[in-house]
């Protein structure tokens, strides 16, 4: 995958993302949104932004791994946080980047501060996209 941050654009913020991605042919994978749910439909870390962070990003990982890929394949993700304030920018990251490690996935990326989620007790949801290549 090619990522650029052309001279054009300002630097990415907290070098977190990269500003644009190109990925080579193969298969694309859409990862549904995902919550704190473990693998038993646990909610994990009620009115917990980090736990939930790293709950979702971890089933991010687990999502791309079932199909071969790893972190290195995402294309693109979004965090969507209720009631987002800075506060809880810090933990959300260092909770995605402690799941991921080296496989953090510099990509475009986005985060959006909502109202609400498909349940009350939801606090952060994160979909991804990836291409894997070619077989």
């Amino acid at each position: 995958m090619e990522r650029i941050n052309p001279p054009t654009l300002a630097p990415p913020v907290r070098n977190l993302y990269t500003q644009v991605l190109v990925s080579p042919p193969g298969r694309t994978v859409n990862i549904a949104g995902q919550v704190a749910i473990d693998k038993n439909g646990e909610l994990v870390g009620p009115d917990d932004y980090r736990e939930q962070a790293r709950q979702a990003f971890l089933n991010v990982k687990l999502a791309i791994e079932a199909v071969g890929g790893t972190g290195h394949d995402i294309t693109s993700y979004g965090v969507h946080v209720v009631r987002y304030n800075l506060e809880v920018l810090a933990p959300i990251y260092e909770a995605g980047k402690e799941v991921f490690g080296d496989e953090w996935p510099m990509c475009p990326s986005m985060l959006l501060g909502v109202e609400a989620l498909g349940l009350p007790e939801w606090l952060i949801e994160i979909n991804a996209t990836a291409v894997l290549g070619d077989e």
